[in-house]
């Protein structure tokens, strides 16, 4: 069976985040389980932010968009099609201020859209992208996860959960500034677990 993964890496650094070592790791763990297909989207170049000519083009029906309206839906729509053909996503972040690095912020906002990843009923909003799991690799200098300052994981939690994506997973490499060689070592011994149960 095929595993088609989307990995997202929300670091602004490169070679020196912990985040995207943990990335690699996963998924050098996976591959030993799985064929892998792997489609990576690097942060470090972020999407636009949201502005009037996005939202406007955005809530123009499908059949009433212009040239213009498409254009600029262009890369949103690129984006959510990486999302809607993957059976995992992997999103790797450190934690910034308490929160989301923009850069991953700036994605979210590109496919959480009406429409397209959720849609609004009666009952409530209902998220599309079913049948997907994630994976999230968090570190921190140093907020605890599930701590009261974490911000980062239950805004991630339901997000995700807003656009459809329940089985949610996090390993967290926490508090690096504290015990940065035990965090690294406890999180890629819970990644090489999690490994061998996806298929």
């Amino acid at each position: 069976m095929t595993l088609n993964t989307l990995r997202v890496d929300a670091s602004a650094r490169k070679a020196e985040s912990i985040s995207r070592q943990l990335g690699d790791t996963l998924i050098e763990a996976l591959q030993a389980h799985n064929t892998l297909t792997l489609e990576t989207i690097d942060l470090c170049e972020p999407p636009p932010v949201v502005n009037a000519d996005w939202v406007t083009a955005n809530n123009t029906p499908a059949a009433q968009r212009s040239n213009e309206h498409h254009d600029t839906l262009t890369l949103s729509d690129t984006l959510v099609e990486q999302l809607e053909a993957a059976d995992l996503l992997v999103i790797t972040t450190p934690i910034y201020n308490f929160g989301v690095p923009a850069a991953l912020k700036a994605w979210i906002d590109q496919v959480a859209r009406a429409g397209r990843t959720f849609r609004y009923t009666d009952s409530g909003p209902v998220g599309l992208l079913q049948h997907k799991r994630a994976i999230v690799l968090v570190t921190s200098g140093g907020t605890r996860i599930g701590s009261d300052i974490d911000f980062t994981t239950p805004y991630l939690k339901h997000v995700l959960g807003f656009i459809g994506i329940h089985d949610v997973r996090f390993v967290a490499a926490d508090a690096l500034g504290q015990s940065a060689d035990e965090a690294i070592a406890r999180a890629k011994s819970e990644l090489a677990q999690l490994a061998r149960t996806l298929h």
